[in-house]
């Protein structure tokens, strides 16, 4: 498996995605609630340290692939609330992210490499290993319907990856 999620520590994933450049494109897929409605989950972000963040997941908007396993049929239309804890505008974001009272910790970083964009996500303070697998492949299954949206091609199968992925990464982590 070449998986873009890694295991760094106990509790922290660290998912890396080559994109398409440039670097300002990338972050207002991060930060602009309808672009980030296209690949993760929309919700505004108050950009501002100690700002106040909402995301709005609808997995059926992702792509073609509408029907949420049984196992996920409450993250099909979950609000998650949190605080941003650093900016550095144009190439880091940092939040919270309250997960049904696990408050665990996001930073998205882009660093340029020529024409394309090196999206690194670490998620801090997962609980157990059931999580850690769930969330590792929601990263890597969001990530690349954030390339494919970048590259223009039709976004992968958001739940049929999922599921592949899950049994991929609880073999590997």
């Amino acid at each position: 498996m070449n998986a873009p999620a890694t295991l760094i520590e106990p509790g922290t994933l660290k998912v890396e995605r080559l994109l398409p450049g440039p670097m300002d494109r990338a972050w207002a897929y991060l930060t602009e609630s309808k672009k980030r409605a296209t690949w993760f989950a929309g919700g505004e972000f108050d950009l501002r340290v100690g700002g106040r963040i909402e995301m709005q997941f609808d997995h059926a908007t992702l792509s073609s692939d509408k029907v949420a396993p049984e196992k996920h049929k409450g993250a099909t239309h979950a609000k998650f609330k949190g605080a941003i804890t650093r900016l550095e505008p144009g190439r880091l974001l940092a939040f919270t992210w309250d997960m049904g009272g696990m408050n665990s910790e996001v930073t998205f970083e882009l660093q340029p490499r020529g024409k394309d964009v090196l999206l690194l996500v670490t998620h801090r303070r997962l609980e157990g290993r059931e999580m850690t697998v769930m969330v590792a492949s929601g990263w890597d299954v969001h990530t690349g319907i954030l390339a494919d949206v970048l590259n223009g091609v039709a976004p992968r199968p958001f739940w049929s990856t999922h599921g592949n992925l899950e049994k991929e990464y609880a073999a590997a982590l």
